[in-house]
């Protein structure tokens, strides 16, 4: 039957493709001019939300809008508060407010914790674990051995760099063919990352952030890690809640995904190393994208006098 299109019909037709045309527009400025997907840019992801869900909350992933709010309201009085105050007798205190980048919001999603799985948001350590991060914790001051890897300016470790600390929370994605760069702030570390779809290295090549291989799974980034030596930590700031200090085993495989989210990027990572965990688990932590940040050098060594100063302190004590 044909049928005559009425004046609003043929408005909305036009509105519709023409709306059809500006997507397609903005899908292919999103492209590099090889065609991938265009991750660049610097990134934060400083957050009040913890990694892993306060044990009070028991099985509420998400909080209400108001429930958020009167989180950052608590929060804000309380670094007001934090600020006026002395230290403690026989402390020499801190850092004031101005050297930290404090997050001041939870996360878009309202999730309760950056992890998401398991489904109670807690990270599913084994007894092991948890013995060998107290026993390092004892003997920090025994031996440099003894002390996180960030401390020692080595790495904050991967997938650790992504997870919120109290300042520097700042990344840079730069981008050429066959290539994705992430340039962490922290310890200023420059992680390249093929995408040409070559294989890992030998599994005899081993380094402390391990190898990277990543490909394309439509939008998104997808990373695979393996190759790592055994030495690192999954978590090196106290952020982290219980999980600083646990231990990353060679046997630790690791996938990350970047799918862009408008300007941002939507960050998940699952975690699988069965010598230290019961079993996989996973966080999401979203990066938002600012323009303004300006990220300068992170001078790890230069002016590190922690490690000389926690050794001569242990050696002060035992010579009580």
């Amino acid at each position: 039957m044909n049928r005559r299109l009425s004046g609003a019909s043929v408005i909305l037709l036009t509105s519709l493709a023409a709306a059809s045309l500006s997507a397609q527009q903005k899908q292919a400025a999103s492209l590099t001019p090889w065609g991938e997907p265009d991750l660049q840019g610097i990134y934060t992801n400083q957050t009040l939300t913890p990694l892993e869900r306060p044990a009070n909350l028991g099985t509420k992933a998400f909080f209400t809008k108001e429930e958020a709010e009167a989180l950052e309201k608590r929060s804000a009085a309380q670094r007001v508060a934090n600020e006026d105050a002395p230290p403690r007798p026989g402390d020499v205190g801190n850092y004031n407010a101005f050297w930290a980048e404090p997050g001041t919001t939870v996360v878009g999603s309202l999730q309760t914790s950056l992890v998401i799985d398991p489904p109670d948001g807690r990270v599913p350590l084994r007894k092991e674990a948890e013995q060998r991060r107290d026993d390092y914790a004892k003997q920090e001051s025994d031996s440099f051995d003894y002390m996180s890897p960030w401390d020692r300016c080595i790495t904050r470790s991967i997938p650790g760099s992504f997870f919120p600390a109290g300042y520097n929370n700042a990344y840079q994605i730069v981008q050429s063919k066959g290539y994705v760069m992430i340039h962490y702030e922290m310890i200023h570390n420059a992680r390249i990352i093929p995408t040409d779809g070559r294989p890992h290295k030998p599994a005899d090549l081993r380094t402390w952030d391990g190898d990277s291989v990543g490909h394309w799974e439509g939008n998104t980034l997808v990373v695979d890690i393996t190759n790592y030596n055994g030495k690192g930590w999954i978590a090196t700031n106290a952020a982290a809640g219980r999980i600083k200090g646990i231990p990353q085993s060679d046997s630790l495989h690791v996938v990350e995904r970047f799918t862009p989210n408008g300007r941002n990027i939507d960050y998940k990572v699952t975690i699988d190393d069965p010598t230290y965990y019961s079993r996989p688990w996973t966080a999401s932590i979203p990066l938002v994208r600012d323009d303004t940040y300006q990220m300068f050098e992170y001078a790890c060594h230069e002016g590190n006098k922690a490690v000389e100063d926690i050794l001569r302190g242990g050696r002060a004590h035992d010579s009580k």
